[in-house]
């Protein structure tokens, strides 16, 4: 019999509608409930693409007596991360803050009023590795709701105020160019000269830090950290990491070599990589780099485009159970499909060998080398064929998640620019007329939809970031000004309801729901942090449209993470790569003349093939009423189209030629 779940909108929730846990949602009525029959809450947060939620979920979540115990005990809530991770915040907070580490499913018992006083993650069904069965917890939690109360509600209380107290370092000073080169320098320090990338296993894609390297570079003529980007983008893209035949990029590699990845495929990972990959092309990553950002453009809109035009969420990790059968192969398979010529030629290319790389003897597709480029290209189409045809397609969390969406759209929308390939500009505009169509309320944005209908759940400040970063990129692409529109006003509201008092950021707005505290982290992690989007969206407008308002609230923003870019540069990047752009600039190109005039696109072109990280395009007719300020009064050229180019508020003669606006950008 389905449970509460089944009125969900979540992927992930409704995977648990059959549980014979009697779940709840996220609720004040959950709480209410808890108080009524004096049980503690127990929260189980995770996520559709999670392998290890699915574990526990099968071996606890659908085991009858685990759920008899858990629904006479306890007043059982299921969260999504990804719909309400301003709940998963707060939580993981107390996790880390507990046991010193997090990652879901993550599991955490409550009192009725919220306060946490226990925490882990995955829970075995049976004692393992030094776990205790999660059968034996859940006993001894209800053992002391009941026989030590007092002790359980000092414990809470206690880890309340902590959360409610934990405050960030903040910096006196600007986030200034010292601290960017110190960061650039820790970053070297901890780079992974053998593999790429910074760190040992499990390693993640670092989008965030690779785009700064890139900024960096750029703006200073260094080799260093071009080297550092280009390397590990070379080795992400050849490795297991990568899908090989399909395109796009797994969540991380469990190992330090890129060989073997968690084989769930994010929104927000492959966004950000389309656009780290395309800005290394645009820098000179030859052909490596175009082939990546044609393949994982071409994934987002085989495999994650929706009906109604947005991105889902994620692939799943596993297929009939098993964690990465769509993806591992052995020799055998590969001849089987190929034939023996082609298929043993095609497996040394791709490192499948007969002791395998994975498990079970079989083997992550790897590329290590370009042999062969044209024989590879057929023999990849068939292997991709063949594998879509016999195997169980991994499961799509369908949820279109606001700001992962514009994260899509604006990298698509530069990647169609950069590369001239309309189609991915056109899928831009897709997914944001979906996001102000669907997402938007009036002044409030939606976090999710699904099937083209909003969730009820308020999206938080990254939501608002990233959708208006996205929205002014395709704004710069198309020059359509309802773009722009729909982003200011996103930033209005940023900038009055997500506001602190010392001049940072919350991540929930002063009208969201009131949890045991109010979530605010300026660091990045698997996508950049709320305020770190913010500060990309409210340099990019200020260079548009000169407003001291939002420069002023960038600036201010940077400095509360001059600590943590000192500290550990790593969960900074976003924030940094901000910084490398103020540095820069503002430096702005307005680009006038008929659209249709080859010359006009000519100059257009030229502007984004730069790769000064201070750089803002705008592109338009001349003398349009109600023109942006960046491109009022702006005129033709002797009859011709011209460009316009400034820095600090100081203009360049405009220019006609594709050869002069290369040397004024270079």
């Amino acid at each position: 019999m389905p449970n509460r779940l089944s009125r969900a909108t979540s992927p992930y929730l409704l995977q648990h509608a059959d549980n014979p846990v009697h779940w709840w949602e996220w609720s004040d009525e959950a709480f209410t409930e808890a108080r009524a029959t004096d049980r503690p809450v127990l929260l189980s947060v995770g996520y559709a693409a999670c392998h290890w939620c699915h574990v526990m979920a099968h071996e606890s979540f659908e085991d009858e007596a685990t759920a008899a115990f858990m629904n006479d005990h306890f007043v059982n809530v299921k969260v999504d991360r990804e719909e309400r991770p301003d709940v998963d915040a707060v939580y993981m907070s107390a996790t880390t803050a507990m046991t010193g580490q997090g990652g879901w499913p993550m599991t955490v018992v409550l009192t009725p009023d919220g306060e946490p006083f226990f925490a882990g993650t995955y829970f075995p069904d049976q004692p393992r590795h030094g776990q205790p069965a999660f059968r034996q917890v859940l006993e001894a939690l209800a053992q002391a709701w009941r026989d030590r109360r007092d002790e359980v509600t000092r414990v809470a209380g206690d880890i309340g105020e902590h959360l409610r107290g934990a405050t960030m370092a903040v910096g006196e000073q600007p986030l200034d160019d010292d601290v960017v080169a110190g960061a650039v320098r820790t970053l070297a320090s901890e780079y992974d000269a053998r593999n790429g990338g910074f760190g040992g296993a499990p390693k993640f894609p670092p989008s965030m830090v690779l785009e700064l390297l890139l900024r960096h570079a750029a703006r200073t003529g260094e080799a260093l950290p071009a080297n550092l980007a280009g390397a590990t983008l070379t080795a992400m893209a050849r490795g297991g990491i990568y899908d090989q035949l399909d395109g796009g990029f797994a969540r991380y590699s469990v190992d330090a070599g890129w060989v073997v990845p968690h084989f769930e495929k994010m929104l927000y990972d492959n966004a950000q990589l389309l656009a780290v990959y395309t800005h290394w092309w645009r820098q000179g990553g030859g052909d490596l780099a175009a082939r990546v950002v044609r393949e994982t453009a071409r994934f987002l809109l085989d495999e994650l485009r929706t009906a109604e035009g947005g991105f889902a969420s994620a692939l799943d990790a596993d297929t009939d159970g098993v964690e990465g059968k769509f993806y591992a192969w052995t020799p055998a398979e590969v001849v089987e499909v190929l034939g023996a010529d082609d298929g043993a030629w095609a497996a040394g290319l791709l490192s499948v060998t007969d002791a395998g790389t994975f498990e079970h003897g079989m083997s992550t597709l790897q590329l290590r080398e370009d042999r062969d480029p044209a024989r590879w290209a057929v023999l990849r189409e068939r292997l991709a064929a063949h594998r879509a045809a016999s195997r169980t397609h991994p499961a799509r969390d369908d949820k279109v998640v606001a700001a992962w969406n514009g994260l899509a759209v604006a990298a698509l929308a530069e990647a169609g620019a950069v590369l001239d390939e309309p189609e991915y500009v056109d899928a831009a505009v897709a997914a944001a007329r979906l996001l102000v169509d669907v997402h938007l309320d009036g002044d409030r944005l939606l976090r999710v939809s699904r099937d083209g209908i909003a969730g009820r759940h308020a999206g938080v400040l990254e939501d608002h970031a990233l959708v208006a970063h996205g929205l002014l990129v395709l704004h710069a692409v198309t020059g359509e000004r309802a773009w722009f529109d729909h982003a200011e006003a996103l930033l209005d509201r940023a900038l009055d309801a997500f506001a602190a008092d010392d001049g940072g950021f919350h991540d929930t707005a002063d009208d969201a729901e009131a949890l045991v505290a109010r979530p605010r982290d300026p660091s990045d992690n698997a996508s950049p942090s709320g305020q770190s989007a913010l500060v990309h969206a409210l340099v990019r407008y200020a260079a548009v449209t000169g407003s001291g308002r939002h420069r002023d609230a960038a600036e201010e923003a940077l400095r509360h993470v001059r600590t943590l870019a000192e500290r550990a540069p790593r969960f900074a990047g976003w924030s940094l790569a901000a910084a490398e752009a103020v540095l820069d600039g503002p430096l702005e190109v307005a680009v006038v003349g008929d659209p249709d005039d080859p010359g006009h696109r000519d100059l257009v072109a030229t502007a984004w093939a730069s790769s000064r990280p201070g750089l803002v395009v705008a592109a338009g007719r001349p003398d349009e009423p109600g023109a942006l300020p960046l491109l009022a009064g702006r005129g033709l050229v002797d009859g011709r189209a011209a460009a316009y180019v400034c820095r600090g508020m100081v203009c360049d003669r405009p220019v006609t030629t594709v050869e002069e606006l290369r040397a004024l950008l270079a």
